[in-house]
């Protein structure tokens, strides 16, 4: 998109199809999203490449639609009329990813979830159930803390730790069983190995009795991730060793068909 987008256009004799000022508009939103969602007028300009009136108009349009607004200390962020058209395009995706997430469940036999981030929480956006009578069943949709799951966390630690601790300081910690974390310290200690291990456990940290592993999707439109659940009795640490590189694997399967789309 980021091409397209600035001052040096095509021209209407080469792409006579193209609107240019929607294209800018769509490229401070993508602008905005590089910028983890929130950003000055002055680094909106420079990312763009825009002249400063150009963006000052755009984004005054953009805040009367509603998909951008400003925020006390005059930085501007992406807005809540944002919300519907990504929670259904994330989920849409998701349908995308069944075949691959229906292999790993062939192989892993347990129910394998796929989630997204959207307002500083997990959504689910996909789930393919496990054959097993005694199973985890998610219902898309569903929205969880991101600090209590595994896949959660396994997208926090893609993240800087300044952004870790706004969506922290932004959701609160609460406690969903005796094992949550529920100071931010505690889970910012864990993200650089799950970073190096690549992947996260939540070990009946969201409802006793279940364990979640879970990876980050590398390559997809916005943080995504991928969880394998089931009952801690089945879900024991040799069920770790053998699933992680099958579900990373899968993961970069999905990210990249992801990134086609």
């Amino acid at each position: 998109m980021k091409d397209a987008v600035r001052d040096t256009d095509l021209g209407p004799s080469r792409q006579p199809q193209r609107v240019q000022v929607i294209e800018r508009a769509f490229g401070l939103l993508d602008d905005l999203v590089q910028f983890d969602g929130s950003a000055t007028a002055g680094q909106l300009k420079e990312a763009s490449g825009l002249a400063g009136p150009t963006v000052h108009r755009l984004l005054h349009t953009l805040m009367a639609l509603g998909v951008v607004h400003q925020l006390p200390d005059k930085r501007y962020a992406l807005g809540a009329n944002l919300v519907p058209l990504g929670e259904s395009a994330t989920r849409q995706l998701g349908g995308l990813a069944i075949p691959q997430m229906q292999s790993l469940v062939s192989e892993l036999g347990e129910s394998v979830n796929m989630a997204a981030m959207e307002s500083e929480m997990v959504v689910y956006i996909a789930q393919v159930p496990s054959p097993h009578s005694m199973r985890m069943f998610t219902e898309v949709g569903r929205r969880a803390y991101m600090h209590s799951t595994g896949v959660g966390k396994a997208m926090l630690a893609t993240m800087d730790e300044q952004r870790v601790r706004e969506v922290l300081a932004s959701t609160g910690m609460p406690s969903m069983t005796s094992k949550t974390l529920t100071k931010p310290q505690a889970l910012v200690d864990q993200l650089p190995t799950i970073s190096r291990q690549r992947y996260a456990l939540d070990d009946e940290e969201q409802e006793l009795g279940v364990r979640c592993l879970a990876v980050s999707i590398p390559h997809g439109p916005t943080r995504m991730g991928l969880s394998v659940s089931g009952p801690t009795a089945r879900m024991d640490d040799a069920f770790v060793r053998h699933a992680v590189p099958l579900m990373n694997r899968t993961a970069t399967e999905i990210g990249r068909k992801l990134a086609r789309q």
